[in-house]
Protein backbone atom coordinates (compact mmCIF):
# COMPACT_ATOMS: atom_id res chain seq x y z
CA UNK A 1 0.00 0.00 0.00
CA UNK A 2 1.09 3.28 -0.71
CA UNK A 3 2.48 5.53 1.91
CA UNK A 4 0.69 8.94 2.02
CA UNK A 5 1.63 11.80 3.92
CA UNK A 6 -0.18 13.13 7.32
CA UNK A 7 -1.00 16.76 8.24
CA UNK A 8 -1.02 18.50 11.08
CA UNK A 9 -2.81 16.30 13.80
CA UNK A 10 -4.14 13.52 11.41
CA UNK A 11 -3.85 10.30 12.19
CA UNK A 12 -4.34 6.54 10.50
CA UNK A 13 -6.85 4.39 12.26
CA UNK A 14 -7.19 0.50 11.16
CA UNK A 15 -10.69 -0.16 10.17
CA UNK A 16 -10.34 -4.14 10.48
CA UNK A 17 -11.54 -5.15 6.94
CA UNK A 18 -9.29 -6.55 4.55
CA UNK A 19 -6.47 -4.55 5.80
CA UNK A 20 -7.83 -1.12 4.56
CA UNK A 21 -6.64 2.09 6.78
CA UNK A 22 -8.45 5.58 7.23
CA UNK A 23 -7.12 8.58 7.64
CA UNK A 24 -8.92 11.17 9.95
CA UNK A 25 -8.55 13.97 12.25
CA UNK A 26 -9.75 13.61 15.80
CA UNK A 27 -10.51 17.24 16.27
CA UNK A 28 -12.19 17.79 13.42
CA UNK A 29 -14.30 14.97 12.08
CA UNK A 30 -14.08 11.06 12.63
CA UNK A 31 -16.25 8.33 11.72
CA UNK A 32 -19.01 6.75 13.70
CA UNK A 33 -20.90 3.70 14.66
CA UNK A 34 -23.71 5.22 12.24
CA UNK A 35 -21.65 4.84 8.67
CA UNK A 36 -20.44 1.08 10.00
CA UNK A 37 -23.92 0.17 10.55
CA UNK A 38 -25.24 1.91 7.34
CA UNK A 39 -22.38 -0.21 5.75
CA UNK A 40 -23.36 -3.25 6.74
CA UNK A 41 -26.95 -2.63 6.12
CA UNK A 42 -26.65 -1.50 2.67
CA UNK A 43 -26.02 -3.83 0.00
CA UNK A 44 -24.50 -3.69 -3.82
CA UNK A 45 -24.51 -6.42 -6.59
CA UNK A 46 -21.62 -7.42 -8.62
CA UNK A 47 -21.37 -5.00 -11.28
CA UNK A 48 -23.11 -2.03 -9.85
CA UNK A 49 -22.32 1.81 -9.69
CA UNK A 50 -22.53 3.07 -6.07
CA UNK A 51 -22.68 6.72 -5.00
CA UNK A 52 -21.96 7.60 -1.37
CA UNK A 53 -23.65 11.02 -0.58
CA UNK A 54 -21.62 13.46 2.08
CA UNK A 55 -19.00 10.80 2.33
CA UNK A 56 -16.90 12.59 4.85
CA UNK A 57 -13.46 11.04 5.17
CA UNK A 58 -15.13 8.50 2.47
CA UNK A 59 -15.84 5.24 5.38
CA UNK A 60 -18.43 4.30 3.61
CA UNK A 61 -17.30 3.54 -0.12
CA UNK A 62 -14.13 1.55 1.54
CA UNK A 63 -16.27 -0.55 4.04
CA UNK A 64 -18.46 -1.38 1.03
CA UNK A 65 -15.78 -1.80 -1.03
CA UNK A 66 -14.53 -4.41 1.27
CA UNK A 67 -17.81 -6.62 1.16
CA UNK A 68 -19.34 -6.67 -1.92
CA UNK A 69 -18.62 -7.09 -5.73
CA UNK A 70 -19.90 -3.46 -6.84
CA UNK A 71 -17.86 -2.09 -10.40
CA UNK A 72 -17.41 1.49 -8.36
CA UNK A 73 -17.66 3.49 -5.98
CA UNK A 74 -17.77 7.13 -5.90
CA UNK A 75 -18.22 9.26 -2.64
CA UNK A 76 -19.63 13.51 -3.07
CA UNK A 77 -18.53 15.64 -0.04
CA UNK A 78 -18.92 19.25 0.15
CA UNK A 79 -15.70 19.93 2.50
CA UNK A 80 -12.57 19.79 0.76
CA UNK A 81 -10.87 18.96 3.55
CA UNK A 82 -12.64 15.61 4.46
CA UNK A 83 -12.47 14.79 0.67
CA UNK A 84 -8.92 15.37 0.60
CA UNK A 85 -8.37 13.14 3.73
CA UNK A 86 -11.02 10.66 1.64
CA UNK A 87 -8.51 11.20 -1.31
CA UNK A 88 -5.48 9.90 0.49
CA UNK A 89 -7.53 7.02 2.37
CA UNK A 90 -8.56 5.90 -0.93
CA UNK A 91 -4.66 6.04 -2.50
CA UNK A 92 -3.80 4.52 1.40
CA UNK A 93 -5.10 1.60 -0.02
CA UNK A 94 -4.40 1.42 -3.25
CA UNK A 95 -8.14 1.72 -4.28
CA UNK A 96 -7.72 4.75 -7.01
CA UNK A 97 -9.44 2.43 -9.80
CA UNK A 98 -12.35 1.24 -7.77
CA UNK A 99 -13.02 4.50 -5.43
CA UNK A 100 -13.61 8.18 -6.81
CA UNK A 101 -13.99 11.19 -4.37
CA UNK A 102 -15.78 14.28 -5.74
CA UNK A 103 -15.50 17.34 -4.28
CA UNK A 104 -19.21 19.38 -4.76
CA UNK A 105 -22.46 20.31 -3.32
CA UNK A 106 -25.79 17.74 -2.93
CA UNK A 107 -27.76 20.45 -4.13
CA UNK A 108 -25.81 20.60 -7.48
CA UNK A 109 -25.12 16.99 -7.72
CA UNK A 110 -27.00 16.52 -11.52
CA UNK A 111 -23.94 18.71 -12.24
CA UNK A 112 -21.78 16.21 -11.58
CA UNK A 113 -23.71 13.25 -12.54
CA UNK A 114 -25.91 11.90 -15.04
CA UNK A 115 -29.88 10.93 -14.34
CA UNK A 116 -30.58 7.67 -13.31
CA UNK A 117 -26.98 6.55 -13.30
CA UNK A 118 -26.12 4.97 -10.28
CA UNK A 119 -27.47 0.99 -8.92
CA UNK A 120 -26.92 1.91 -5.48
CA UNK A 121 -26.89 5.30 -3.38
CA UNK A 122 -25.97 5.41 0.23
CA UNK A 123 -25.99 8.53 2.79
CA UNK A 124 -25.07 9.29 6.46
CA UNK A 125 -26.45 12.96 5.88
CA UNK A 126 -26.75 15.49 9.00
CA UNK A 127 -29.22 14.66 11.46
CA UNK A 128 -29.96 17.99 12.98
CA UNK A 129 -32.49 20.78 11.81
CA UNK A 130 -30.67 23.85 10.61
CA UNK A 131 -28.61 25.81 13.27
CA UNK A 132 -30.31 26.02 16.35
CA UNK A 133 -27.61 25.95 19.36
CA UNK A 134 -24.90 26.59 17.38
CA UNK A 135 -21.94 28.81 18.89
CA UNK A 136 -19.74 28.53 15.37
CA UNK A 137 -22.14 26.80 12.57
CA UNK A 138 -19.05 26.97 9.89
CA UNK A 139 -16.93 24.22 11.83
CA UNK A 140 -16.49 20.65 9.88
CA UNK A 141 -18.24 18.68 13.04
CA UNK A 142 -21.30 21.15 12.83
CA UNK A 143 -21.70 21.16 9.01
CA UNK A 144 -21.32 17.35 9.58
CA UNK A 145 -24.21 17.16 11.83
CA UNK A 146 -26.43 19.72 11.33
CA UNK A 147 -28.57 20.91 7.81
CA UNK A 148 -26.43 23.87 7.25
CA UNK A 149 -24.92 23.04 3.72
CA UNK A 150 -28.04 20.49 2.57
CA UNK A 151 -31.03 18.77 4.16
CA UNK A 152 -33.39 15.74 4.45
CA UNK A 153 -34.94 17.23 1.11
CA UNK A 154 -32.05 17.84 -1.15
CA UNK A 155 -30.99 14.61 0.07
CA UNK A 156 -34.27 12.64 -1.18
CA UNK A 157 -34.64 14.56 -3.73
CA UNK A 158 -30.72 14.53 -5.25
CA UNK A 159 -30.95 10.08 -4.66
CA UNK A 160 -34.62 10.36 -6.76
CA UNK A 161 -32.68 12.08 -8.91
CA UNK A 162 -29.41 9.91 -9.36
CA UNK A 163 -30.65 6.71 -8.99
CA UNK A 164 -32.01 4.31 -12.02
CA UNK A 165 -35.53 2.76 -11.76
CA UNK A 166 -35.54 -0.14 -8.97
CA UNK A 167 -31.85 1.31 -7.70
CA UNK A 168 -31.74 0.97 -3.81
CA UNK A 169 -30.87 3.81 -1.49
CA UNK A 170 -29.69 3.12 1.96
CA UNK A 171 -29.76 5.58 4.59
CA UNK A 172 -28.78 6.05 8.39
CA UNK A 173 -30.79 8.69 10.53
CA UNK A 174 -32.46 9.81 13.69
CA UNK A 175 -36.15 8.09 15.06
CA UNK A 176 -37.28 11.55 15.70
CA UNK A 177 -37.61 12.38 12.18
CA UNK A 178 -39.04 9.20 11.01
CA UNK A 179 -42.54 11.08 9.98
CA UNK A 180 -40.27 13.81 7.64
CA UNK A 181 -38.11 11.19 5.68
CA UNK A 182 -40.65 8.38 5.61
CA UNK A 183 -43.10 11.37 3.42
CA UNK A 184 -39.83 12.54 2.17
CA UNK A 185 -38.83 9.14 0.46
CA UNK A 186 -42.44 8.05 -0.69
CA UNK A 187 -43.12 11.95 -2.12
CA UNK A 188 -39.89 11.31 -4.07
CA UNK A 189 -40.94 7.72 -5.54
CA UNK A 190 -38.60 6.24 -3.78
CA UNK A 191 -40.74 3.36 -1.89
CA UNK A 192 -39.29 2.30 1.96
CA UNK A 193 -38.85 -1.61 1.44
CA UNK A 194 -37.15 -1.92 4.68
CA UNK A 195 -36.36 -0.48 8.11
CA UNK A 196 -34.43 -1.37 11.53
CA UNK A 197 -34.55 0.56 14.36
CA UNK A 198 -30.93 0.91 16.37
CA UNK A 199 -30.96 0.46 20.39
CA UNK A 200 -27.76 1.21 22.28
CA UNK A 201 -29.06 -1.01 25.01
CA UNK A 202 -32.13 -3.23 24.91
CA UNK A 203 -34.05 -1.46 27.75
CA UNK A 204 -33.59 1.97 26.02
CA UNK A 205 -34.88 4.06 23.39
CA UNK A 206 -33.42 3.68 19.51
CA UNK A 207 -31.32 6.68 18.74
CA UNK A 208 -30.96 5.54 15.05
CA UNK A 209 -32.63 4.30 12.49
CA UNK A 210 -31.58 2.33 8.88
CA UNK A 211 -33.71 2.71 5.96
CA UNK A 212 -33.75 0.62 2.50
CA UNK A 213 -35.91 2.31 0.00
CA UNK A 214 -36.40 1.24 -3.97
CA UNK A 215 -36.88 3.96 -6.61
CA UNK A 216 -40.46 2.91 -8.13
CA UNK A 217 -40.85 0.22 -5.87
CA UNK A 218 -44.36 -1.57 -4.55
CA UNK A 219 -45.79 -0.31 -1.12
CA UNK A 220 -44.59 -2.97 1.32
CA UNK A 221 -42.23 -2.45 3.85
CA UNK A 222 -40.24 -4.92 6.14
CA UNK A 223 -39.76 -3.93 9.56
CA UNK A 224 -36.96 -5.72 10.95
CA UNK A 225 -36.05 -6.93 14.74
CA UNK A 226 -34.27 -4.51 16.65
CA UNK A 227 -30.17 -4.28 16.69
CA UNK A 228 -28.74 -3.72 19.72
CA UNK A 229 -25.39 -2.22 20.43
CA UNK A 230 -24.39 -3.08 23.66
CA UNK A 231 -25.05 -5.71 26.37
CA UNK A 232 -23.53 -4.12 29.08
CA UNK A 233 -21.74 -1.28 29.35
CA UNK A 234 -18.54 -1.61 27.25
CA UNK A 235 -19.51 -4.66 25.84
CA UNK A 236 -20.89 -4.96 22.68
CA UNK A 237 -23.48 -7.61 21.75
CA UNK A 238 -22.51 -10.82 19.62
CA UNK A 239 -24.43 -9.52 16.50
CA UNK A 240 -22.51 -6.10 16.50
CA UNK A 241 -19.17 -8.21 17.04
CA UNK A 242 -19.78 -10.61 14.31
CA UNK A 243 -21.33 -9.09 11.32
CA UNK A 244 -20.01 -5.36 11.83
CA UNK A 245 -16.88 -6.21 13.32
CA UNK A 246 -16.36 -4.91 16.31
Amino acid sequence: MEAIELKDKERIDDLQRNGYRIIQHPEKFCFGMDAVLLSGFAAARRGDLVLDLCTGTGIIPILMEAKTEAAHLTGLEIQEESADMARRSVQLNGLEKKIDIVTGDIREAGSYFSSASFDVVTCNPPYMIGRHGLTNPETPKAIARHEILCTLEDVVSQTARLLRPGGHFYLVHRPFRMAEIISALVWHRLEPKRMRLVYPYVDKEPNMVLIEAVRGGKSRMTVEKPLIIFREKGVYTEEIRERFGF
